[in-house]
């Protein structure tokens, strides 16, 4: 690149860096970056999470280089202090411009003034007119712009040889950022100055450098000439994730997740294209949709290459964010340890809680912890989050358009959808919180969900004081009541936010410290319902010496929970004995599983013991509460809040058939067992729930309905489920499927020999 210039040699270069490595811990950050500047203003532009800041802070000296060389006209500059490097002539103006609130803009100029400099006070007022009227206000009490201003002036009356420049457009107002740019364009061509520009805003980027960097994944990927890339709006998509393709040309490996191939075949897949297709068709003649970045908001705008006169009829242009929806992509059950990192998520909508959301930033940053905020806004202004919600809404099946469509609802919904999508796809995670009201509870929870058990999460929400299950789910959310409505920072709701805040970090910096305490027993998940209680207790007791054994209340989000631990990579087998939440689930009860019961098992293949445990019973609330139609019915009541229904033949039948069916797609070894003698204590002789038809009806479903081969097995016992000889078929089920008992039993005998 600049090597090549002139025929200089490579000593002649301002800045050289060659094979830098830096790393956060085990996180490898800068993986063997390559950069020289010879003179005038070099750019380097990359999405979110590449590297870019932690190049300039290995340029200062404030995060070490582990390997390679960085050197400033010839003299290296790894293993310097951060005050030396600055005094040998490199300035510094960081992301988030580090003022002192307190001290004046006058101060502020003071204390950087060398005195001996091209650059002086006075005329640094008379480039920045705005700070020479704002010269007795805090750095508090300035605009955004004003500080970013002031950060410049400060890092130039050092009478720097290399201006180091991280982001300097950042959340400033167009006519501001105008100004930057002229600034830093009369500094390239009429000083000495050479200047490394960090840079989102590809205008800024691209009109006063010659050259552009594309940093991807710690790596500089490659460098292009500025008028290439300002010219090619499609080559800006794919490389700096504007659009839907942006991670197409991006060197990344996600070795956690594969594609699917994108493929209608079904419904729901074909009305998504459907709709993508209509939508396309509803797009305003000769206008494009350009999604909002962090510099500017979403917008239509005239489509040159629509409008531009052609000599024959031709194709609508096609525009990466017009294309087909991206490739969907299939979560793989992912052990917890394999997942687990050092990032702390702040999540939120930023264009309406901004200030909330960064003061829980601010709380967790005192702990020491690495932050990443993501933007989960649908209002299309532009954002300061590390991630923006561009990034996020790409990720949405119909990209972009799919999420800022301009109705709040759908945008929310789509929005949380996207969100969802990108969490899935992310590794080093050691924390997420969101403060929200109920809109930003419904973005923020479904991808908090996704997470598996033990990573924690904090939502601290308005709603947090009613009914939070729909939010919380088969999860580990720890959800906080704001007590004040999230809006504004007071002296309560700061009290609050810093003790989700507080909380969240240490339950992060435990996990880095100590994970969570493990066994050296496999996890097996049971389910257990007041009725079955006996059979799990006894089977319990038998397995308790080789298994950690982790019961589940079966009452719909017990056996979620189970099954939330078996997509999370934390349960060697499964004892599903209690299925009771189908019948809620079927026929009106409030214990109700949903349609994916059984689906962990399926997509995980872990061993699974299975049976009908309480299959006799459908559960109510008070007994004015049950529905008219099943007035005739049989009915106990457990107590004054809950009464039991006795299902019939013909409700067993259909369970049979459709729990059967579920089995049949499990491709890891099943044993499922059918207790005759009766399915729960209430369903034995002379109970009130014994009606041996009944049972019939579902068993003889399951057996008609259920295909054995060499891995599936259809167990009928005469035992009540209840029964000791019940529970030691179960076991010796067990036993016999489950290869993790069976080798550690191998390496006990082996070693005892």
């Amino acid at each position: 690149m600049a090597d090549r210039r002139n025929n200089r040699p490579a000593t002649s270069a301002v800045l050289q860096i060659r094979d830098l490595h830096v790393y956060y811990g085990q996180s490898h950050a800068l993986q063997g970056v390559d950069l020289t500047l010879e003179h005038g203003v070099h750019a380097v532009v990359g999405r979110n999470g590449m590297g870019k800041t932690t190049l300039c802070n290995a340029i200062m000296g404030l995060q070490p280089a582990r390997r390679g060389s960085i050197r400033f006209k010839g003299e290296e500059l790894t293993g310097q202090q951060p005050y030396k490097i600055a005094g040998k002539g490199v300035g510094y103006t960081p992301q988030g411009r580090r003022l002192w609130p307190s001290l004046s803009v006058d101060e502020h100029l003071r204390l950087a003034d060398t005195g001996s400099g091209a650059w002086t006070i006075d005329r640094i007022y008379d480039t920045f007119p705005r700070l020479a009227e704002r010269r007795r206000n805090g750095g508090g009490q300035l605009s955004g712009g004003e500080q970013q201003m002031l950060a410049i002036s400060r890092a130039l009356l050092q009478d720097p040889q290399l201006l180091v420049l991280d982001e300097p457009t950042e959340g400033l107002a167009p006519v501001i950022v105008d100004h930057v740019q002229e600034l830093l364009a009369s500094l390239a061509a009429e000083s000495d100055v050479a200047i490394l520009l960090i840079e989102q805003n590809i205008s800024v980027a691209t009109s006063i450098s010659e050259d552009v960097a594309i940093m991807v994944n710690g790596r500089i990927s490659r460098v292009m000439p500025a008028k290439q890339l300002a010219n090619d709006r499609a080559l800006q998509e794919r490389l700096l994730g504007v659009g839907r393709h942006s991670h197409d040309d991006m060197e990344v490996d996600v070795p956690a997740y594969e594609p699917v191939a994108e493929v209608p075949t079904e419904p729901e897949q074909a009305t998504e294209a459907t709709e993508a297709k209509s939508e396309a068709a509803e797009k305003p003649k000769g206008l494009v949709y350009v999604p909002p970045t962090r510099w500017s908001s979403a917008a239509w705008k005239e489509d040159k290459a629509a409008t531009a006169p052609v000599s024959k009829p031709a194709d609508p242009p096609t525009r990466p964010f017009d294309a087909a929806p991206e490739p969907i992509y299939r979560e793989k059950p992912t052990a917890l340890d394999a997942l687990r990192g050092n990032d702390v998520l702040v999540v939120g909508t930023f264009d309406t809680k901004g200030a909330e959301l960064r003061y829980i930033r601010d709380c967790i940053a005192e702990q020491g912890l690495r932050i990443r905020t993501v933007d989960l806004s649908t209002s299309g202004k532009p954002s300061s989050a590390d991630i923006p919600p561009h990034v996020i809404a790409a990720y949405h099946p119909r990209g972009t358009t799919g999420v800022f469509s301009g109705d709040r609802g759908a945008s929310v919904r789509a929005m949380a959808e996207a969100f969802e999508r990108w969490i899935v796809r992310q590794h080093g995670i050691g924390g997420i919180i969101s403060a929200a009201g109920s809109g930003g509870t419904a973005l923020a929870t479904p991808a908090m969900r996704r997470l598996p058990i033990g990573i924690p999460k904090v939502m601290i929400s308005t709603i947090a004081s009613g009914d939070v299950g729909q939010y919380v789910g088969p999860s580990d959310i720890m959800m906080m009541y704001p007590v004040t409505d999230v809006q504004g920072l007071n002296r309560i709701s700061r009290q609050v936010l810093r003790n989700g805040a507080t909380a969240l970090a240490g339950m992060v910096r435990n996990a880095q410290i100590k994970q969570a305490q493990k066994t050296d027993k496999p996890g097996l998940g049971l389910t257990m319902f007041g009725v079955t209680t006996t059979a799990i207790q006894q089977i319990s007791a038998q397995l308790e010496d080789s298994y950690d054994c982790l019961i589940f209340h079966a009452t719909g989000v017990g056996g979620r929970s189970m099954e939330k631990l078996a997509d999370s990579g934390l349960l060697s087998a499964a004892v599903d004995l209690t299925t009771t939440e189908i019948c809620d689930m079927m026929f009106d009860g409030v214990f109700a599983a949903d349609e994916d019961r059984f689906g962990a098992f399926i997509r995980s293949r872990i061993p699974y013991i299975g049976s009908v445990g309480a299959l006799d019973m459908v559960n109510f609330r008070a007994r004015e509460t049950v529905p008219e139609k099943y007035a005739s019915r049989t009915f106990v009541e457990h107590n004054p809040q809950v009464t039991l229904m006795r299902t019939t033949a013909e409700e067993n039948a259909k369970m049979g058939v459709w729990i059967a069916e579920r089995l049949n797609q499990m491709t890891g070894p099943v044993r499922f067992l059918i207790p005759e003698g009766g399915v729960s204590a209430l369903d034995a002789p002379g109970q009130p729930f014994h009606d041996p038809a009944a049972n019939r009806a579902l068993f003889d479903a399951i057996t008609r309905t259920f295909r054995e081969d060499g891995n599936r097995r259809l167990i009928r016992l005469p035992h009540h489920i209840n029964d000791p000889a019940f529970a030691k078929a179960t076991v010796d089920a067990l036993n016999e499927i489950n290869p993790i008992r069976n080798a550690t039993e191998r390496t006990a005998r082996h070693a005892a020999i």
